[in-house]
């Protein structure tokens, strides 16, 4: 890896000063933040967030973003009450924090979320998109389960799956070039192993000079240089879902 000592490359970025449109709710065992459209529709995607949790507020303005797309947006707390990453932790604790937060071991909160999509929202098509952490558990979803559609993984920690590539639904990768914990070798590797047994439609692109967290983490007020490409991954990923949703 890049640098031992900061196992992941998950500083803050920008936190955003945003409120979120729409509400906090439970859904059986969990929270959720739910947002819905004025219009309705029977299309949702589910938002995995990042190690900082289903708070942060940039992940709530993408949410919220899907939702102006015409999406019922739902982002749950897939770490089920236990304590998000905090900028202040110490790194050299990243590696057993995150073993007790394993991102292919959430398939009992996706199927909570999938019955409440379908019986309280009327929801048929399903979506998932994840940032992170959550773009890996976007792959393992991809992988195993059949009730979603697509899924858009956004710089996806790729050796949480790396021997595993014969996805079900067609799915989007986004990494930024300059990913300090996800190198292009990997990237590279991924396309390799997705071309020689994937069976339906996926699409690996690479951003160039941007790194990891681009598309929720940066700014574009602050960024001015990273704007287009921040615009474009938000852009690619809404156009992938109106594609396969």
């Amino acid at each position: 890896m890049a640098n031992e000592s900061r196992p992941c490359p998950c500083d803050i970025g920008d936190r955003f000063d945003y409120g979120g449109r729409g509400q906090e709710i439970q859904v059986g065992h969990i929270k959720a933040y739910v947002c819905k459209p004025s219009a309705s529709t029977d299309k949702a995607v589910i938002v995995i967030h990042d190690i900082f949790g289903w708070q942060l507020p940039n992940t709530r303005y993408i949410a919220d973003m899907l939702t102006t797309n015409g999406y019922i947006a739902i982002c749950p707390d897939f770490f089920v009450g236990q304590e998000a990453w905090k900028p202040s932790n110490d790194w050299a604790s990243f590696d057993d924090w995150v073993k007790t937060r394993d991102a292919g071991k959430i398939d009992k909160e996706v199927d909570v979320v999938l019955k409440y999509l379908k019986d309280q929202c009327g929801a048929k098509k399903i979506g998932v998109i994840g940032f992170c952490w959550g773009g890996a558990a976007v792959q393992h979803l991809m992988l195993k389960n059949p009730h979603l559609k697509t899924g858009v993984s956004l710089y996806g920690v790729i050796r949480r799956f790396e021997d595993k590539h014969s996805l079900l639904h067609p799915t989007l990768f986004i990494f930024g070039e300059k990913d300090d914990v996800i190198p292009l070798e990997q990237v590279t590797l991924l396309e390799q192993k997705l071309k020689q047994n994937c069976k339906v439609d996926y699409e690996v692109k690479i951003y160039p000079g941007q790194t990891h967290g681009f598309v929720h983490r940066k700014r574009e007020d602050i960024n001015p240089q990273d704007k287009p490409f921040i615009e474009e991954g938000r852009m690619d990923m809404i156009n992938w879902l109106n594609k396969y949703l």
